[in-house]
């Protein structure tokens, strides 16, 4: 029996919407709430992100537990940045006890961009191998070294793409590992391309990845001509395509416009084959995510 709400919506082919939220450099319960309670009853997942821009916050552990206490469901995000495996393990099965049971494995920005880049990395485990980890309690209800876990957690596990202008070689590769690794589903980063999109879909369904995983696309709202700019040139994989551009630069409001942006695309990627869903990002952006949203909603 399924009780994750967020896993049953995916298995019962809900077309399904994410957003995301970033701990504050706060001690206080409130803002977290505050922030996120426009998104109740709308987002069917909340991703917790952890360590966002290489820079400490709340921990995301605590964050996502919040969030789980006010009835919305999170998805806790795991960097390979700031843990080795034992402390990895340790986060595991402490998120389950808190009857936190989404994670999203991924990399993790670089020290060297953030506020205290003397930092040492640790990435004791790669992105593959935290999945791994997090599968091996699944399926074998032990650690890694052999010793057994009373109530082992089952986590619905995540992993990151970033869809991209493929060419004829594109095998999917790095996907199909993950899977094979144990993701259940995966979360892209923006988005904006239709078209680059449309192909990208094209090739994951060649190879069969949508069938075997749930496949959630990255969007956001667009503030504006400058901030669009701005991501196509600092943004590792992002694509906005001039035209959306130039559409935010003739607007006479570019927030609104943003959101009607994201609305089309939106709709869109609803008609692509294998879309099983929409990740909605961008930092302190939640009312605004929640607008889309309840578009969808009604």
């Amino acid at each position: 029996m399924i009780n994750n709400n967020f896993e049953k919506k995916l298995k019962g082919k809900e077309f399904v919407f994410t957003a995301e939220t970033s701990p504050p450099d706060s001690t206080v319960r409130s803002e977290i709430t505050d922030r996120v309670q426009c998104l109740k009853d709308l987002a069917d997942a909340i991703n917790v992100t952890d360590g966002a821009s290489a820079k400490s916050h709340l921990s995301s552990l605590v964050v996502s537990s919040i969030i789980k206490d006010i009835e919305i469901e999170p998805i806790l995000q795991l960097t390979t940045r700031d843990r080795n495996r034992i402390a990895i393990q340790s986060d595991l099965l402490g998120a389950w006890t808190l009857n936190i049971q989404n994670i999203l494995c991924i990399y993790g920005d670089q020290v060297e961009t953030g506020d205290q880049p003397e930092t040492k990395e640790v990435r004791d485990l790669d992105t593959l191998g935290v999945i791994n980890t997090a599968n091996y309690f699944k399926k074998e209800k032990k650690f890694p070294s052999g010793r057994s876990i009373k109530s082992a957690p089952e986590f619905f596990i995540g992993g990151a793409d970033t869809p991209f202008e493929i060419d004829d070689k594109f095998d999917c590769g790095n996907l199909i590992k993950k899977i094979e690794q144990g993701v259940n589903f995966f979360q892209t980063q923006y988005a904006f391309d239709a078209q680059i999109l449309k192909k990208y879909m094209d090739r994951l369904k060649k190879f069969n990845i949508t069938k075997k995983a749930y496949y959630l696309v990255g969007l956001g709202v667009i503030k504006s001509a400058k901030s669009a700019k701005w991501m196509n040139k600092n943004l590792f994989g992002i694509n906005i395509p001039n035209s959306i551009i130039q559409r935010l630069e003739d607007s006479t409001n570019e927030s609104k416009e943003g959101i009607k942006i994201c609305i089309e695309l939106i709709e869109k990627y609803q008609e692509i084959e294998g879309v099983h869903g929409i990740h909605l990002m961008g930092y302190h952006q939640e009312e605004q995510i929640a607008e889309v949203i309840s578009h969808f909603k009604k």
